[in-house]
């Protein structure tokens, strides 16, 4: 972009612009694999952590309604190609270069496991089979998605299972998601993973859902200091938003609780609910309690499943949570995407430490709840299903077109809290880490065996 330029400060992103959504790489990669006449191979790969984040037993997959969205709508247009040519980057590449991204559309297979399904280590959470130069342009967005969404849906799946099913779980992230995208597909994964609402006006409503919240501290300053007090200013609320709940902490917590008891019983009120956001929770909760028996009791402040937990332990009286910080950040899932296939030769990475396993492959899972056996077996895509097992990959799209229907929310959340009933007890308890190792199958381990130690 030349200075005189004017830059685009809102850097939205449209479906239009997702061809341009990638690395630099992948597009001199694109070139290069045009110029030596190999971009039409065909080529597999594959999407999957070699480690799981640190203090995490399992992972669960989600952002596959994001990936097949952007593979179904991937394009350049000519302003877009026009762009990249004044780069100056692309002086040697073939007219075969712009002629390809100009008429770019995603013509191969998606193979993906369900959202909401439980990943360890090593396991693909998805292939695509394609042109060897769209199968690579695709890996920035897709490991973009996966990798983010994946992230907050196993803490709010960690979080759903500690809380357990009777409390209401409130995604509060927006403000501290790492972008206003992210916010919006923290909100998407959050609620995939068992969180009954978001705070997110905008996810809400695109997702079809009612958004959820209370008030802020500033609104109970604000009417108390110029309405008289707090108890004007939980009247004025109340008045407009009947069944919001009241932040209760913003000076006395126990006086404004007892304040409120006292319109509840002479019947100026009829509360619904409560919040908390600082303080002992424990004793703060139960005093309330106390004093408003039958009023749903809010906290937030920080949240995770570990604080979550302690306050369970040491018998607070709390019914939902609001949960944003600790959500929505944290360490990453640091998915990769390598190639395993081309032209049929399965090949693998052999670096240290980063060494990857060859050939399509699939995941076959054999589950016995009652005896708390979990048994997963990666093997070739060509392998066939055990008996008892289960093979979790699935096609989703084929010759770029979508065969497999995007699901509801409400039924990948069913499968997310399923997955983790069905996972053993060692595995879901989140003060320690028990991940499950693959049982790599004879013909993986074959294929293993037979890679050149070098090319």
């Amino acid at each position: 972009m030349a200075k005189n330029e004017v830059e685009d400060v809102e850097l939205c992103l449209a479906p239009t612009e997702y061809g341009m959504l990638t690395d630099l790489y992948q597009l001199t990669m694109t070139a290069c694999y045009i110029g030596e006449g190999l971009e039409n191979a065909h080529a597999s790969f594959e999407l999957f952590v070699r480690h799981l984040p640190e203090g995490f037993s399992y992972l669960v997959a989600m952002g596959l309604a994001q990936a097949v969205d952007y593979l179904q709508k991937l394009s350049f247009n000519s302003e877009q190609i026009e762009a990249l040519r004044a780069t100056g980057i692309f002086p040697q590449v073939s007219d075969k270069f712009w002629s390809t991204l100009a008429n770019t559309r995603f013509t191969g297979d998606l193979w993906a496991v369900p959202e909401g399904t439980i990943i360890f280590a090593n396991e693909p959470i998805l292939r695509v089979e394609a042109p060897l130069w769209q199968a690579q342009l695709v890996e920035t967005y897709l490991l973009n998605t996966i990798n983010y969404q994946t992230l907050i849906a196993t803490k709010a799946a960690r979080m759903r299972d500690v809380a357990g099913d009777r409390a209401t779980l409130l995604e509060f992230g927006t403000r501290r998601a790492f972008s206003p995208q992210a916010s919006l597909w923290a909100a998407r994964a959050a609620l995939s993973a068992g969180m009954n609402s978001t705070s997110n006006v905008l996810a809400a409503v695109k997702l079809g859902r009612k958004p959820s919240g209370t008030m802020a501290h500033s609104l109970v300053m604000a009417l108390a200091a110029t309405e008289g007090n707090e108890d004007m200013a939980f009247t004025a609320f109340h008045h407009y938003f009947p069944n919001s709940p009241l932040l209760i902490d913003t000076f006395d917590t126990i006086e404004a609780a007892r304040h409120l008891a006292a319109k509840v019983q002479s019947g100026e009120m009829n509360l619904k609910g409560v919040r908390l956001d600082s303080g002992d929770l424990v004793s703060l909760s139960q005093t309330v309690r106390s004093l408003l028996p039958d009023v749903a009791i809010f906290a937030s402040g920080d949240l995770d499943e570990f604080e979550i937990a302690r306050l369970q332990a040491e018998g607070a009286c709390i019914d939902g949570y609001g949960i944003g910080t600790k959500l929505v950040t944290g360490t990453p899932v640091n998915g990769v995407y390598k190639l395993v296939e081309i032209n049929d030769i399965p090949v693998s990475k052999k670096s240290s430490g980063k060494q990857t396993y060859p050939g399509r492959k699939q995941i076959f899972r054999r589950i016995d709840p009652a005896n708390e056996q979990y048994t997963d077996r990666l093997g070739l895509a060509t392998e066939a299903t055990q008996p008892n097992e289960q093979a979790l990959l699935e096609l989703i799209i084929k010759n770029g077109t979508q065969i497999k229907p995007t699901e509801s929310l409400e039924a990948i959340a069913q499968r997310t809290r399923t997955a983790i009933v069905n996972l053993p007890s060692a595995i879901r308890d989140i003060n320690q880490i028990h991940p499950i190792s693959p049982q790599l199958s004879h013909h993986l381990q074959s294929l293993i065996d037979a890679q050149p130690r070098s090319v």
